[in-house]
């Protein structure tokens, strides 16, 4: 397609709409649905009241960063957007509820109400351009031409079709939010440092619950570049590199370490050199091993062995009660097995760590540490066997969710129902080719599961008991891709 204009809007309002936090506009005319533009970043001129009065608490801190990253000489166009539909709003509009569905405060709608004399409210279907387009300051507050005309595709959607169609049915209908609390939590979290990579992941999770951006792809983790070189690395002799690599899956499954002793600790950028343990993390439970990267060599008896001193000379009376863990590639010397099953320790390869983290990466927190724990427990010496049955359980209960977020979604899909009740969606499940069957008991308590705030797969509305609960789809939630 095509783009010979964009259209102007305030900074601000064109930084929600990229963010999936509104899908409405007030452009100053009419636009025709179907219309396409690209989104044109002015300042604030044209709103009805200063930054302050004009947004809402929980947006403000996103519209005054905008604002400071205007250029007086050039704009950035990183967006461009469809019109769906456009309304022309009066004074008997119910902005209360209008607000919550938007960035602006009651108090701003019904100032522009005042001065405009009616409000035209634009739906719009925005994409991501893949590269931002540079143009000069341009003063005219509608339409500006651009020359030459822009190529674009529709490949970048802010929102998918689903999330899109469902925000525009909230919007006319005029439905407040579900979750106003998670609003207030994703406003505080924003204007967190962008160094706080905890916060950021916190802050991408709640827009996804909210409906504001389509879920990313596993891709858009940072860290899968490097959790795809585990294996690699392990099997070759770049060994502070692998040891890196392995104290860095730990903290990913959920590890952590207070102990500042440079010879037994988890921080990836602090190893501990000769002499000290390769990795000793604190919590949940106390875990301390050795790495051994080869490219063919088997593992001697030494490694096992090392781990045995190294542990004792800088953890001493705390070595007896840690998990005691050796990742290795090579094949394990007969008297290397013998004196890991000796002393309690348990040995996996490169590549069922890189399966451990990928699956914490693709599905968070579905690693269980205590149970991983218990798998490395009951397999003194060689445990990759134990650790691939605890992965192959992980995957058959996502692929369980997974199939019964989808079956609530074909059951409203193909009944244009709003929501289902626990025995029809028990017939739907159960003729559906489940992948284990449930008693619609059982069915009921992972509902609940998927429906609780911090999933968000599915919504709820409560029954007078168990069977009267009705369930409704909101958000996929992705298999484990065949792994």
């Amino acid at each position: 397609m095509s783009l010979t204009v964009a259209l102007r809007l305030s900074t601000p309002d064109i930084e929600a709409l990229i963010q999936g936090r509104t899908i409405a506009a007030m452009p100053r005319t009419f636009i025709h649905p179907g219309r396409q533009f690209a989104l044109y970043p002015g300042d604030t001129s044209i709103n009805a009241l200063p930054s302050e009065q004009y947004y809402r608490s929980d947006f403000l801190p996103a519209a005054q960063q905008a604002l400071a990253n205007l250029d007086s000489e050039t704009v950035s166009i990183q967006a461009w957007a469809k019109c769906d539909r456009c309304e022309i709003l009066d004074e008997t509009e119910a902005f209360d509820f209008l607000s919550q569905l938007t960035v602006w405060t009651e108090e701003a709608l019904q100032e522009t109400l005042s001065q405009r004399g009616h409000i035209f409210l634009a739906y719009l279907r925005v994409y991501h351009l893949p590269q931002p387009m540079e143009m000069p300051v341009h003063a005219n507050p509608l339409f500006i031409p651009l020359q030459p005309p822009v190529t674009v595709t529709e490949e970048m959607p802010v929102l998918s079709d689903r999330l899109f169609t469902q925000r525009c049915q909230q919007m006319q209908a005029r439905k407040p939010p579900l979750h106003p609390e998670l609003e207030q939590l994703q406003g505080a979290i924003a204007s967190f440092d962008e160094s706080n990579l905890a916060a950021k992941e916190l802050h991408r999770d709640i827009k996804a619950l909210l409906g504001w951006v389509s879920e990313p792809p596993l891709a858009c983790d940072s860290d899968y570049i490097w959790i795809e070189q585990i294996a690699a690395v392990g099997n070759s002799s770049d060994g502070n590199e692998f040891e890196r690599l392995v104290r860095k899956s730990l903290i990913k499954l959920g590890f952590s370490c207070t102990n500042d002793n440079p010879k037994a600790n988890l921080d990836p950028d602090k190893l501990g050199g000769a002499g000290g343990v390769d990795f000793y993390g604190e919590q949940p439970y106390p875990i301390v091993g050795e790495c051994k990267a080869s490219k063919s060599e088997k593992v001697p008896s030494k490694t096992p062995g090392q781990l045995i001193q190294l542990g004792n000379n800088h953890l001493q009376d705390q070595y007896e009660s840690c998990l005691k863990l050796v990742v290795a590639a090579g094949e394990l010397t007969e008297d290397a097995r013998l004196t890991a099953v000796n002393n309690q320790i348990s040995v996996i390869r490169p590549e069922t760590l890189q399966n451990l983290v990928e699956m914490q990466t693709r599905h968070p927190h579905s690693i269980d540490l205590l149970k991983l724990k218990e798998c490395l427990q009951a397999a003194y010496g060689l445990a990759n066997e134990k650790v691939e049955q605890y992965l192959a359980e992980v995957r058959q209960q996502i692929e369980l969710r997974s199939h019964l977020v989808g079956v609530v979604k074909n059951y409203q899909e193909n009944t244009s129902l709003d929501s289902a009740v626990v025995d029809a969606l028990h017939g739907a499940y159960s003729s559906s080719h489940p992948p284990l069957p449930l008693t619609a008991a059982e069915m009921h308590e992972i509902l609940i599961e998927l429906s609780s705030p911090l999933a968000g797969y599915l919504g709820r509305e409560k029954g007078s008991d168990w069977r009267g609960d009705h369930f409704y789809f909101r958000r996929d939630l992705a298999d484990i891709g065949g792994k």
